[in-house]
């Protein structure tokens, strides 16, 4: 017989999940309406000929393409940087820490995740400006920098993520392929990974976020309006969350805000495939893993 508490949780949660879904649908149809007049070809690439800016033959200056290149590189690059260290500490922290030594660490990845992003972006402003006085003439703020920063924002996700989808697989699961021979290090990758693929994967998918619509920091460490695509990591750069806040609080006429909306839509599509790509990515390690077993 169902208690009286099960039906006013399940009533609570229908009702929560019913706001979350309406508030995000209504932000989308939002931008959807106000910036999907401003979907065109010109959006990207301006006057330039597609083709030429694509093969970079010639600079866009009036298009979004350098910032659509250059967000593809910041998520690239930082989660590139995050996601080995954020594996590699969560399975250590799960698997080999001792209690006081993951005390430590777990407050210490509470404080990070607090961090607010703008402290993150001068520390690595404050960095770039060290590395320049003291060691090379030719690194300033940069692509380099700003996606260091973003990793180091997003690790807390990473970490937490994977340590408590490694911990909250049950112990019978555990201990099956110790039972048969199996090294802990076999166990990790053969068996306690692939059972928490969805948890790790989530963590990922957060990162991916964080990292594309992040712009307090890339705004202190190497981001610009007009820099083009990218020639090295050690360049200035563009990037969506910029262009959106540099229109949306500079336009001069409707024209120009009704880009920065349309430049909204391009960054969430490129975070749908970010997320797109991870998800095949899960699903094919998992598949993978269990062929193996």
């Amino acid at each position: 017989m169902t208690r009286p508490i099960d039906t006013l949780i399940t009533i609570l949660s229908w009702i929560s999940g019913i706001i979350l879904l309406g508030a995000i649908s209504s932000i989308i149809g939002y931008l959807l309406l106000k910036g999907i007049g401003a979907i065109k070809v010109s959006l990207i690439f301006g006057e330039t000929n597609p083709v030429d800016a694509l093969f970079l033959r010639k600079q866009v200056f009036d298009g979004i393409f350098p910032a659509i290149i250059g967000t593809f590189a910041l998520v690239v690059l930082s989660v590139g940087f995050a996601v080995p260290v954020g594996l590699a500490s969560g399975i250590y922290l799960s698997e080999y820490a001792g209690p006081k030594i993951k005390n430590v660490f777990n407050l210490s990845f509470d404080i990070l995740a607090g961090i607010p992003s703008i402290v993150i972006g001068l520390f690595g402003f404050s960095l770039a400006v060290f590395l320049h006085k003291h060691l090379s003439q030719y690194i300033f703020p940069c692509l380099l920098i700003s996606s260091l920063c973003l990793a180091f924002l997003v690790l807390p996700y990473i970490v937490r993520t994977t340590q408590v989808s490694l911990e909250n697989i049950p112990e019978q699961t555990r201990l099956t392929a110790l039972a048969l021979g199996a090294t802990k290090l076999q166990n990790i990758f053969y068996v306690l990974i692939p059972k928490s693929l969805s948890g790790i994967v989530s963590g990922i998918i957060l990162s991916i976020g964080r990292c594309a619509e992040d712009t307090a920091v890339i705004m202190l460490t190497g981001v610009v309006a007009t820099a083009g695509v990218p020639k090295s990591i050690l360049s200035h750069y563009e990037a969506l969350p910029f262009y959106i806040y540099y229109i949306s609080s500079q336009y001069s006429n409707t024209e120009e805000l009704l880009r920065g909306y349309g430049a909204s839509i391009v960054l969430l599509a490129i975070c749908s495939f970010f997320f797109f790509i991870a998800f095949v990515v899960r699903n094919r390690l998992r598949y993978h893993a269990f062929y193996r077993i």
